[in-house]
């Protein structure tokens, strides 16, 4: 019955999810399907894009637990005395890493100008410079790429290391996750062909070397299900302790709320209120999805389709009817 119940599923994804690479189910710690579609395979490492967040929101809650950073209360601006702040600009000097984390500090722009920020040579900088203005601290507002680069600012900083270098000895290394290398664009040319493969395993950096933080990481959909176990099992792998319960609590908790789509929002993490779950989503289709009370997690990797099909409403009406139980 499971097996026919298998076979309609992937009919379904050949025929509604063409761009899908991959998708891996843990059911109570254990793989019960890990498939591959559209030529892609388990060799495959696809660019995530905002799940990228989700693990640099990890990587902040371990430096947290090893003392590298006080409390996530503290000003972003104490981690940048070298940097300037223009005379009369007063909101960017309150901003605090919760906000960062639960999307409430305010932006100078009002539409992302993703070209100067791809062109810039320290994406930390511009990051900061768009940072603040007259909108209000504590008011949602999603920032997909200029914006979250802070954090990885704020990482290095803290902990004396390159983010990969932090996030393989930390949480990459102790989970048997590869990421090669970091990526470092010289044209225009090569992050079009980055955006567009799947045989590359690293995290894109800026020109001054720092790890992005809302993008540009490529994982397979095995590697995103460890992530995911590891929340699911507040904190541990292996026994373990990777980063503290109270981290992965409140990182899957509402801390913020997107009224316009009344959406809850953790640290990095979307909040799923009917079913106690939480998610990390990406562009295109990519998703970590965590139910405790099934005691499953979901990843599935995909590339690059704009206006691609909702993956939770997938999950929720394919994949969850068969893995349940």
């Amino acid at each position: 019955m499971k097996q026919e119940q298998i076979a309609r599923l992937e009919n379904i994804i050949s025929k509604d999810y063409s761009n899908m690479a991959g998708m891996t189910i843990l059911k109570e710690g254990k793989s019960v399907y890990e498939n591959y579609y559209n030529s892609y395979t388990e060799a495959s490492r696809i660019h995530i894009f905002s799940v990228t967040k989700s693990i640099i929101s990890i990587l902040l809650g371990i430096a947290l637990d090893k003392g590298y950073i006080d409390s996530i209360e503290q000003k972003v601006l104490e981690f940048y005395p070298q940097y300037t702040v223009k005379k009369g600009e007063k909101t960017i000097q309150n901003i605090t890493i919760r906000d960062l984390l639960t999307m409430t500090a305010p932006y100078k722009y009002m539409f992302n100008p993703y070209i100067k920020y791809f062109t810039s040579m320290d994406w930390v900088k511009f990051s900061l410079d768009k940072l603040g203005g007259k909108g209000r601290i504590g008011k949602f507002r999603y920032a997909p790429i200029i914006g979250p680069d802070i954090l990885s600012g704020i990482l290095v900083e803290v902990t004396g290391q390159s983010v990969l270098d932090f996030a393989k000895e930390n949480l990459f290394d102790p989970l048997g996750i590869t990421v090669e290398k970091s990526i470092i664009f010289h044209s225009k040319e090569e992050q079009v062909a980055f955006s567009k493969a799947t045989d590359i395993s690293g995290w894109v950096a800026s020109p001054t070397g720092i790890n992005t933080a809302g993008w540009g990481l490529t994982l397979s959909p095995m590697d995103m299900a460890k992530i995911g176990q590891l929340f699911l099992s507040k904190g541990i792998w292996n026994g373990e302790r990777i980063i503290s319960e109270k981290w992965v609590v409140e990182s899957t908790s509402e801390q913020s709320r997107w009224k316009q789509r009344n959406l809850p929002y953790g640290y990095l993490w979307w909040v799923s209120e009917q079913d106690n779950g939480y998610t990390a989503m990406g562009d295109g289709g990519n998703i970590i999805y965590v139910n405790p009370e099934k005691n499953m997690v979901v990843a599935i990797t995909s590339v690059f389709l704009p206006r691609a099909k909702d993956r939770m409403e997938f999950i929720k009406n394919y994949v969850e009817p068969i893995f349940e139980k």
